[in-house]
């Protein structure tokens, strides 16, 4: 797509521009290999859109966009530790290669730093900015913590689940968008829009992240295959799986379930009966239903439609990621 290459040339120059040459060279030579090796860079993008979607001055959404970057990889240096994850797109984890605590300490630098991102922002919407984004710094947290506690939690239920999901990944690709914005100006009726838009998106996003792990394509995904089963971790594939498998099946779910192990047995089994419970068809219709009515805010907005296009087609394009 002509307009994501373009935005995403945009962050990418900003990221070869703000490049850390600080010191001691052991803290800021992590936080730019993570950088570097980019991904889509989807969050920093979504601020871009949404402030041009506004009317508003790019230039003043550069910085604030790269404090999402940062703040998103912060997230996931700290994410992998806590996963004991080897890769993150495809290439080895910060922990892996410097150990454990200077991928705590780099987390944190790149933490930092996207605060020191939105100073030049004028003061009123500085506020309002700071504030979204540290909302959302803590209700990750709060998302990131349910994920940990459904490990050893007996009964989730689906909407503890997308509560998590909605903590731990919906509302930074929503603010992302808000943060955007409000940079460019738009009403609160509009900046909540956008909010919910993103909110939604971001919630089909993490489930299509679930549906990857087990049932998608590894080279394409940059992951461990079936990290989360390994993991204990109550996927929608999983509470999809326990809703519709027989008796037997469920008392074989706890039974795995109660074991962190690597063995490949857990994974072959699980995935069977993930297969014959079909969840994988059941995660796309829900994928499906998020987009719906994240698209549903979108048309809330009031805006021409062929500026609102683009918001549209970036949603299909990441839920129709590589399977």
């Amino acid at each position: 797509m002509e307009f994501l290459d373009r935005y995403q040339q945009i962050v990418a120059d900003a990221i070869a521009k703000y490049t850390f040459k600080d010191k001691p060279t052991e803290l800021y030579d992590p936080m730019n290999y993570i950088i570097s090796h980019g991904g889509k860079r989807l969050r920093p993008i979504m601020v871009l859109m949404a402030c041009d979607l506004f009317g508003g001055d790019l230039k003043e959404a550069i910085k604030p966009a790269l404090a999402i970057e940062f703040f998103h990889n912060f997230t996931l240096i700290h994410d992998d530790i806590m996963d004991e994850a080897p890769l993150r797109r495809n290439k080895p984890t910060i922990h892996t290669l410097h150990g454990i605590n200077v991928g705590i300490l780099s987390g944190d630098g790149l933490m930092l730093k996207a605060y020191k991102f939105f100073e030049d922002l004028e003061p009123e919407i500085f506020k309002a900015c700071i504030r979204i984004f540290t909302h959302t710094g803590l209700l990750l947290c709060e998302g990131q913590q349910y994920d940990i506690n459904f490990e050893t939690q007996e009964n989730v239920t689906y909407d503890d689940y997308i509560r998590m999901i909605t903590y731990k990944t919906g509302v930074l690709s929503a603010s992302s968008f808000e943060i955007g914005a409000l940079i460019a100006k738009a009403n609160f009726k509009d900046a909540k829009a956008i909010f919910n838009f993103g909110k939604h998106i971001g919630i089909a996003f993490q489930i299509m992240d679930d549906y990857l792990d087990v049932f998608g394509d590894q080279a394409q995904f940059g992951k461990k295959h079936a990290g989360d089963i390994y993991e204990n971790k109550k996927t929608v594939l999983y509470l999809l799986a326990r809703e519709y498998a027989t008796e037997e099946e469920r008392k074989e779910l706890d039974y795995w379930y109660s074991k962190k192990t690597d063995n490949i047995d857990k994974v072959y089994n699980v995935e069977k009966i993930f297969r014959r419970t079909k969840v994988d068809e059941k995660a796309l219709r829900l994928i499906e239903k998020h987009n719906e009515i994240g698209q549903s805010y979108l048309q809330k907005i009031d805006i021409p439609e062929e500026k609102k296009k683009p918001f549209a087609e970036l949603a299909n394009y990441l839920l129709r990621r590589e399977s």
